[in-house]
Parts: structure tokens; C-alpha cells; sequence
């Protein structure tokens, strides 16, 4: 059924259609329009679910570990500040092998305060354990929520669906609702291996000794080196049944180009209007979006890359002392492979500024002429 949503609410819908049990929520600018809605669901009886009111991020992703942990499928949404709130539980949901479903929607890390769109909230939680998937509009929004249950619960981690604040958020976009029945089919009721017995309960804060902590690190690395073969077999998956394709990465007229915009997010869209507009006068220029960022779907890439000569990062996040961060992770993922092109590693958009085609154009005109060739950053965008 196509419906007019706006990305939170299409979150909300994507929830109720995976049949979540539990949802634990604290509301935080742009998120809270999607626990607001699944509350008012829960409250009239569309969800058969748990609605928990808690008095914090930390609590809510605490609230949903404990719950998955029991057997149940869980869920919460957060933003920015909330986001970083829930650091150490994040570890834990990841550490304890919870395939726990989160919606991170982008927004400025303060201070200063802002409440508009950029990446560093999400990115600056890499290293958590998380698998995180980048989505560009409104459908991809819906449909990534139902693939994240299918991927999380498969590998035993858990998955942070993310978009951009208000550019998604707040945007109203037509999006194909899918049938419940057919999600029923894709989606099938979570099983976990290990569950709490709720009618027995016990805690066993168990500690780990130096002869075997390494192993549950290890387990998690191979589950985590696993994940994008997964993705792939659930968007095969997908594909048979709601007739949409997706993938780890999505190449545009990317096949015979010289030189490669890497981006993500909204910031894509923009990007294939200006990818045209250089085809059209001749210039080979190609488009890769990367969807999944966590784990770094290496080999997609490398594939992508080869024969390009130069390839420009666009991040729409900072890590001050170190650049972007999908540049840096691009530059770890290429380092050892012989014949991959020249890195130009682009900070554009920080706390909600426009990423317009100029800015973009700005970026490849840098990559044409070698402008700050070999700099560890360029800034685009900067007021004087």
C-alpha cells in the first residue's frame, strides 16, 4: 500500500510490521516522532508489544538487552547526545550477543548545540560492535528496519539503522507499505538459541579470565566477518519478495569512470544530479554509496575501485586529530592492495549546512586539478 510518510513515521510502521515485542523509549529531537507513534500503536492495540517509559537513553538500551535476552524482539530510537548517553550499553548489547534493532537518526554532536543532521554521533560508535546500513529516502528507511531483524538475528548482534536527521526525518515521502502477510513470509518469528527463563530468574554477573576473554572477542569478529554474505542472502531474500533491490554498496554510472565520489546517506541523492551533469559534457565520473558502513564491506569497494584514479570521501562527520571517518576507514580497507587510487578525503555539511551540487563540484574540481593533494582533510563549505 503506497502511503505519503515522513522517515520517522516510517520507522514506526517498519516496527509494527516486524512484530517487535519490546519497545523502550526516552525522547530526543529529531527521534521522537517515532516513539510517539508505536506509544499511541501500542496504546489502541495495533502493537502487541511492551511500551517502556524510562528515564533515560542508558535505561532504554538497558531495557532492551534485558529483553532480548528473555527471547523477545526489541527496540529503541535515540539521536546525538542520547546516542553517546548509551556508549557503554552498547557495548553491552553487542558484548552480550543481542540482536537489539536501534534507529539512530543523525544529528550534530554539541556543544555547541545544534539539533541538525551530521553523521559524527553514529560514526564515533563504530567500535561498539554494532553493524550499521546508511539509508538515502524514506523507502529504504521502512525496508532497512525489517532487514535489520533479519541480519541481527541470524549473526547475534545488533543493528543501527540510520538517516539523516529533518532532510529525513521531518520529510514527507511516498513509500510502498508492505503487506503484513508477505512480512510474515520474509520475517519469522525470533528464536534464539539461549534465552533467560523469565520464571526462573537468576543473574550470574559472571567475570572472565584473561585465559578466555579473547575468545569471546574472537567470536564476535567472526560473526561480525559474516555479516555482509548475510545481508547479501537477505536481500536476495527480500528481492523475491517485495520486488525492491538493494545492496552492501550501490555503484552509479560507475563502470567505465575515471575517477569515483564515494558518499552516503542524503548527500547521494544530490550527487547523481551533479554525476550527470559531468557526463553530460563528457567527463567520466562515477557514484558509489555506501550503505553499509560496519563492518566495511571491503571487498564491495575494492571491486568498485579498480582502475579508478582518484576516488574523493564525502563525510558529513568529524573526528578532530583524524579527518572523516569513512575516508579513514577507506584508507585502512585499501592500504595493503596495490593499483587503488588516490585518496581525496572531503568534510563537508557539519551540523545540518547544505551539501549542494556546488559544494560537490567543488570537490571534484579539487580531485581534476590535484589540489591538496595528500592533505589528511579538505574542508568545503567554510565561511570566510
Amino acid at each position: 500500500m503506497k502511503k505519503v510518510l515522513m522517515g520517522n513515521h516510517a520507522v514506526s510502521l517498519g516496527v509494527k510490521l516486524a512484530r517487535v515485542n519490546v519497545i523502550a523509549a526516552y525522547p530526543i529531537t529529531p527521534q521522537s516522532q517515532i516513539v510517539e507513534l508505536l506509544s499511541e500503536m501500542c496504546a489502541d492495540g495495533e502493537i502487541d508489544a511492551e511500551f517502556l517509559k524510562v528515564e533515560s537513553e542508558h535505561s532504554s538500551m538497558a531495557c532492551c538487552i534485558g529483553a532480548s535476552l528473555a527471547g523477545a524482539r526489541a527496540f529503541t530510537a535515540t539521536s546525538s547526545q542520547g546516542l553517546l548517553l548509551m556508549h557503554e550499553m552498547l557495548h553491552w548489547a553487542a558484548g552480550s550477543r543481542t540482536p537489539v534493532v536501534m534507529t539512530n537518526v543523525n544529528r550534530g554532536v554539541s556543544p555547541p548545540w545544534t539539533i541538525w543532521t551530521d553523521q559524527t554521533d553514529s560514526v564515533s560508535q563504530r567500535d561498539t560492535g554494532w553493524i550499521q546500513v546508511y539509508c538515502e529516502n524514506n523507502q529504504e528507511v521502512i525496508d532497512t528496519i525489517l532487514q535489520a531483524y533479519w541480519v541481527a538475528e541470524k549473526v547475534s548482534l545488533p543493528f543501527m539503522v540510520v538517516y539523516d536527521g529533518f532532510y529525513l526525518s521531518h520529510t514527507s515521502e511516498p513509500v510502498d507499505v508492505p503487506e503484513q502477510n508477505i512480512v510474515d513470509s520474509f520475517l519469522k518469528p525470533y528464536e534464539p538459541f539461549y534465552k533467560i527463563d523469565v520464571e526462573k530468574p537468576h543473574s550470574i554477573n559472571s567475570i572472565v579470565y584473561p585465559s578466555h576473554y579473547m575468545e569471546f572477542r574472537h567470536n564476535i569478529k567472526k560473526s561480525m566477518d559474516s555479516v555482509p554474505s548475510i545481508l547479501k542472502q537477505c536481500l536476495a531474500e527480500f528481492k523475491k519478495h517485495f520486488n525492491r533491490e538493494y545492496s552492501t554498496i550501490e555503484e552509479y554510472r560507475n563502470d567505465d569512470a575515471e575517477i569515483t565520489l564515494i558518499t552516503s546517506s542524503t548527500v547521494t541523492s544530490t550527487a547523481r544530479i551533479l554525476i550527470d551533469e559531468f557526463r553530460k559534457k563528457g567527463i567520466k565520473i562515477g557514484l558509489v554509496k555506501l550503505r553499509l558502513f560496519n563492518p566495511f564491506p571491503h571487498d564491495d569497494i575494492l571491486r568498485a575501485l579498480k582502475g579508478k584514479s582518484k576516488v574523493g570521501v564525502i563525510d558529513r562527520n568529524y573526528s578532530p586529530g583524524n579527518g572523516g571517518v569513512f575516508a579513514q576507514t577507506l584508507k585502512f580497507s585499501i592500504s595493503q592492495v596495490a593499483g587503488m587510487p588516490e585518496v581525496y578525503p572531503f568534510i563537508v555539511g557539519l551540523g545540518g549546512r547544505d551539501v549542494t551540487e556546488e559544494v560537490l563540484g567543488e570537490a571534484v574540481e579539487i580531485m581534476f586539478n590535484g589540489k591538496h593533494r595528500g592533505e589528511k582533510e579538505i574542508w568545503i563549505g567554510l565561511k570566510d
